[in-house]
């Protein structure tokens, strides 16, 4: 029997009773979609991430009182007790880090901006005048940066996000005009550019003032993040040593003893998310395995069913010259037929998921997140189901093969 003789058989066989042969994929169907989706969304979310990691500069790094993750609350209350960060630690490590470009200081606290009748839940940053220019450079669209006078003066001036410019004025100039930040009345000086959102949360809401304005108004007892970056990509990690070694040397910290600060770079959130991914993709194949293995076993008894159904057809086809490897082929073919074809409805599935999740997570980040799926994904996933239809067929097929003939023919 040719083999695509085989395959005609096995598709008149499949689409003579539909509604079975979807049931008898259904379990290869979820694995598929299973699978692809979950590759196709984390690569997404891959992409993302690395993209919002570049955003803050591929040689900028942060010195803080705690780190950036903690993983549980016995952890956040030994960080919690560490000292404060101080405007004096960032003079030192401006100082003492030969490989730094630049050095500046930040500090923040949430508050509520007013203007007229209007206001605006945001946060306010004091800032030295270079840290717009640390990591990847934030534009004005409108007036000005904060300048180093804007600090030695210690004036009342700030520079706003977009979402604050939206909520204040709406279409209104900024520029000249007071707000109120917690009571402080402050002059807009310039607009930043819009960067959107990061994890559902907006990188437009904030106003920035002079880091000694900032101090004025709200006092100095407060922990400041150090922001700095190496002169040199080459010399990143040196860069972190020398200000590791200041800040040790000003902790008058021992040999033995453990930083009492954190270092921390974007590379610390694309280690988390990789760790966490790698679990997922652990769980998700797991989970797939044992849904194929299900799906492998419904197919096999299916097929063990339509043997028992077929049995006359099988001694016709054997009294007419049919051999025992055209009776195997027949079954293995649709069997294989049936899990590829659970296979394309699972791919076919997963892309329309993860095309709608990407929408739905595009709106909720208000950024451009697709979910692309992938060509080693959706190879694999034929591959598997090919695999899995030939084992499941196997043995039906081999009984099929082994049938007699004159028994087969006197099967009512």
């Amino acid at each position: 029997m040719p083999f695509y003789e085989a395959v005609r058989i096995a598709v008149a066989s499949l689409r003579a009773n539909k509604l079975r042969s979807f049931l008898t994929v259904l379990g290869i169907l979820i694995g598929v979609s299973s699978v692809v989706a979950v590759v196709a969304i984390t690569s997404g979310l891959d992409r993302y991430i690395g993209e919002k990691v570049l955003e803050l500069g591929g040689k900028t790094f942060y010195v803080q009182k705690m780190p950036d993750i903690i993983t549980s609350r016995q952890q956040f209350l030994e960080m919690i007790r560490r000292k404060d960060v101080k405007y004096e630690d960032a003079l030192a490590v401006e100082r003492g880090c030969d490989a730094c470009g630049q050095v500046g200081v930040m500090v923040g606290r949430g508050t509520t901006a007013k203007y007229g009748r209007e206001s605006q839940g945001l946060r306010v940053m004091g800032i030295s005048e270079n840290i717009p220019r640390i990591g990847t450079p934030r534009e004005v669209i409108a007036g000005r940066h904060l300048i180093q006078d804007d600090i030695d003066q210690a004036r009342p001036v700030a520079v706003i996000g977009a979402d604050v410019v939206d909520a204040l004025f709406g279409e209104m100039e900024p520029l000249g005009k007071e707000i109120s930040l917690d009571g402080r009345r402050v002059r807009i000086v310039g607009v930043a550019e819009k960067k959107g959102s990061i994890f559902g949360e907006s990188q437009d809401n904030f106003a920035w003032i002079p880091f000694s304005t900032y101090r004025k108004f709200f006092g100095s007892r407060q922990s400041i993040l150090i922001q700095a970056e190496a002169a040199d990509p080459r010399d990143f990690e040196l860069a972190q040593d020398q200000a590791r070694v200041v800040m040790r040397v000003r902790r008058h910290l021992d040999f033995g003893d453990e930083d009492d600060f954190s270092i921390e770079t974007g590379q610390s959130v694309m280690d988390l998310w990789q760790s966490a991914t790698a679990g997922i993709y652990v769980t998700t194949f797991v989970v797939t395995a044992i849904s194929l293995v299900v799906g492998g076993i419904v197919v096999m008894n299916i097929m063990l069913v339509s043997v028992t159904e077929r049995i006359r057809e099988i001694g016709v086809r054997k009294a007419l010259g049919a051999r025992r490897r055209d009776i195997l082929r027949q079954f293995l073919v649709e069997a294989v037929l049936l899990s590829i074809f659970g296979g394309g409805l699972g791919i076919a599935g997963a892309a329309v998921f993860s095309f709608g999740l990407g929408k739905v997570l595009s709106g909720i980040m208000a950024t451009d997140f697709t979910a692309p799926v992938q060509a080693w994904a959706v190879a694999l996933a034929i591959a598997v189901s090919t695999v899995v239809g030939l084992v499941a067929g196997l043995y039906p097929a081999s009984r099929a093969a082994a049938l007699d003939p004159v028994t087969a023919l006197r099967q009512e």
